[in-house]
């Protein structure tokens, strides 16, 4: 008995030694493993899922998040599709053009938290080209990948400005910004935060670069939202409020501390550039992020008809197969209360 009473206390000892409480242990051992496919790969607006990862805040709701860099969000959408992955990010444009193409999908995600509440796409152009408004590209021969949201949505932007006439010469991601300093195209669409700073990386300064973002432009489309499985949701729709909770809390920390927030970024990506990447994030969180339009509708919301709107748009642009049914994308059924998401935008600057 003694001896027992000995074992006991030593091993008491050694759990409080290494800083585990019996609790924590329990907590850890009983974690949901929780697989989520980002859109694209480690960059400053990826803070917003890795600080709630680091901090163990999804750990303390039961989670085990395990987290992938992505190769665009028609890849995203796919693989929750395919049940691969349980959560994911991607741009609403490109899970409506699933929904649409595949109506006859078992297995089809829906967006159940809006993080970009407008789209990041935007057109770029050099100063020097001549274009000085949206209306000049009539004409022009624009460059990007044929999967570029942008170049997806260009029909939308053009209907709204009366652009006509314009070309499109396609490239993969890395040639995009290359071949419009080159000038062998006069003007490219991609995310604005990203195709920017891909410029000044390839000697293009900000000031010589002209920006004409979508939502300035009567394109009211929105951006990447937090897509669920139909399995996670019909069979474990607790875990799903659970990340959004948590996933909530760490947004908040992320939008109040930008610069800080690139840390936990560098923890998963040592090489990236933490200067350039403090600067996507605090572009991202301005423009689509904490806009005027999140202001307006509240962080990770969506209204009804803008929704609607958006789903008659893509419907048209994309060519699919059928109409976007917007019920049919979208639920709030799992979003924290109204009260603890106003908590999340941070304060005008």
């Amino acid at each position: 008995m003694r001896a027992r009473r000995r074992w006991l206390a030593a091993a008491l000892l050694a759990g409080a030694g290494l800083g585990i409480s019996a609790p924590a242990q329990a907590q850890a051992q009983s974690a949901t493993p929780i697989k989520f496919q980002l859109d694209w790969r480690f960059e400053g607006p990826s803070a917003l899922f890795l600080l709630p990862i680091a901090k163990g805040y999804f750990k303390s709701a039961g989670l085990e998040v395990n987290l992938d860099a992505g190769n665009g969000s028609g890849g995203a959408v796919t693989r929750v599709a395919s049940g691969s992955y349980d959560l994911g990010f991607a741009d609403l444009a490109a899970l409506m053009e699933f929904h649409a193409n595949n109506p006859d999908a078992p297995n089809k995600p829906v967006a159940v938290m809006m993080v970009y509440n407008n789209t990041p796409a935007a057109v770029l152009a050099l100063k020097k080209s001549g274009i000085a408004s949206v209306a000049q590209l009539s004409g022009k021969k624009l460059g990007a990948p044929v999967f570029d949201a942008g170049r997806r949505g260009f029909p939308i932007l053009a209907k709204a400005n009366k652009i006509e006439g314009a070309s499109w010469v396609s490239m993969d991601p890395p040639l995009r910004e290359t071949m419009l300093a080159r000038g062998d195209v006069d003007a490219i669409t991609g995310f604005s935060f990203t195709s920017l700073l891909n410029l000044e990386a390839r000697g293009v300064k900000a000031a010589d670069v002209v920006t004409f973002p979508y939502p300035d432009h009567g394109v009211k489309l929105y951006g990447n939202a937090i897509i669920a499985s139909p399995k996670i949701i019909k069979e474990k729709p607790e875990l799903v409020k659970a990340f959004l909770s948590a996933f909530a809390k760490g947004a908040k920390e992320v939008m109040a501390n930008p610069d800080a927030a690139i840390a936990f970024v560098k923890q998963r990506d040592a090489i990236i550039n933490e200067s350039l990447e403090k600067r996507r994030l605090r572009m991202a969180i301005d423009a689509v992020i904490a806009s005027p339009d999140a202001r307006a509708e509240g962080f990770g919301q969506v209204m009804g008809p803008r929704l609607a709107l958006m789903a008659s748009q893509i419907s048209d642009a994309y060519g699919t197969k059928t109409r976007v049914v917007p019920e049919a994308v979208w639920t709030s059924a799992f979003l924290p209360a109204k009260a603890e998401l106003d908590t999340v935008l941070p304060a005008k600057r």
